[in-house]
Formats: C-alpha cells, sequence, structure tokens
C-alpha cells in the first residue's frame, strides 16, 4: 500500500514538473506589456485642476467613525446612535469595528496606560488623513481620576487630538456639534 501512495505522488510531482514547462514555453516567446495603473484616486484628482476642493468636500462628508468607548462615555456615545438621537438619518453614525475602513477615532472614557499601545496601534492602522475626537472629560484630561498613577492625562499626549468635547457625561448632542467641527475643519473652513 505505501508502495503505490509513494509512486503515485512522484507522478503527481513529475505531471506538475510537465505542466509548469509547458505553461513556460507558451508564454515565453509572448511579450508581456502591463495593461493596469495603480494609482489612488486622490493622486489621479491631484493631477486635473481645480478638484481640491472636491476631495476636501469628499473626506469631509464621509467620516467613518471606529467605535472605542472605555468607559461611562460610551453610553453617551449608544445613546448617540439610538434612536432618539437618530445619527445615522444625518449621516453621522456608521461606526466600524475594524480600523481600516474608518478615518475617525473618537476616545470616549478614560485611557489606562495599559490600553495606549492598543490605542496606537488602531490609530497607525486607520485610513488617512486620520483624525481623532476627544470625548469626556476623561478623553480630555483624565477627568476625576487625573491623579490616579494608571490614568493618561488626556488623549492628547498619545495622539493628535483634533476636537475636544467638555462634559462628564457629554451630551450625545455635543458629539453632533463636534462632528460638524471636525468637518468645518477637514473642508478648510477653520485653519488648524
Amino acid at each position: 500500500m505505501t508502495e503505490q501512495i509513494d509512486r503515485s505522488s512522484g507522478e503527481f510531482l513529475s505531471a506538475k514538473r510537465e505542466m509548469d514547462k509547458l505553461v513556460a514555453d507558451s508564454i515565453s516567446y509572448r511579450e508581456i506589456k502591463p495593461n493596469a495603473i495603480f494609482a489612488r484616486l486622490s493622486d489621479l484628482l491631484k493631477m486635473v485642476p481645480g478638484t481640491k476642493g472636491a476631495v476636501n468636500w469628499s473626506r469631509k462628508n464621509s467620516l467613518w467613525p471606529l467605535q472605542f468607548g472605555l468607559a461611562c462615555c460610551a453610553i453617551e456615545l449608544m445613546d448617540f446612535g439610538a434612536a432618539r438621537i437618530d445619527a445615522e438619518r444625518k449621516g453621522y453614525l456608521l461606526f466600524r469595528a475594524t480600523p481600516r475602513q474608518c478615518d475617525v477615532m473618537l476616545v470616549a472614557g478614560w485611557v489606562t496606560k495599559s490600553m495606549v499601545p492598543e490605542i496606537k496601534r488602531l490609530y497607525e492602522q486607520m485610513a488617512e488623513p486620520r483624525h481623532v475626537i476627544a470625548f469626556g472629560e476623561c478623553a480630555t484630561c483624565g477627568g476625576p481620576w487625573w491623579e490616579s498613577y494608571n490614568i493618561v492625562k488626556g488623549i492628547d499626549q498619545v495622539l493628535p487630538v483634533d476636537v475636544y468635547v467638555a462634559g462628564c457625561p457629554p451630551r450625545p448632542e455635543s458629539l453632533f456639534a463636534s462632528l460638524i467641527k471636525l468637518q468645518e475643519k477637514i473642508g478648510g473652513a477653520i485653519e488648524s
């Protein structure tokens, strides 16, 4: 039985070698010309005059936030997506669970020092240009636990923050205001 298996695997190897040789021989006399262009749409639009405004308009009107609720402020994020506020109807809520599809990180709640490497890793995996909103007192300055040994005194010590939202807990309406402010910043209405 083992002789049959060994012999059959040898037959398969020789058949594979023969097929590889046939394929190599059939394409060896042909010149393969490149027929694809690999470029980003934003790079192509930069070549066309007057399209910078179109790129900024599309970026500011398609914010994809990363859900990153760390503490009690995450409840306010849930309220932001609930029926009472209905952020989805206004085009703001398309929370993604993977950072590769997001361009806005909403940091809600206190950030412990053990979470900093994970937050940085998620931030680096996000699509560029990426933005950060510090949501609540804990993400802004450490909140009531600012004297604690394991709480970071604001996410701005770790990541560049674009918009700060004050409050403990911050209202979901404040998140609307912060997203509008971020849209204005991306669109160029506000100087950085």
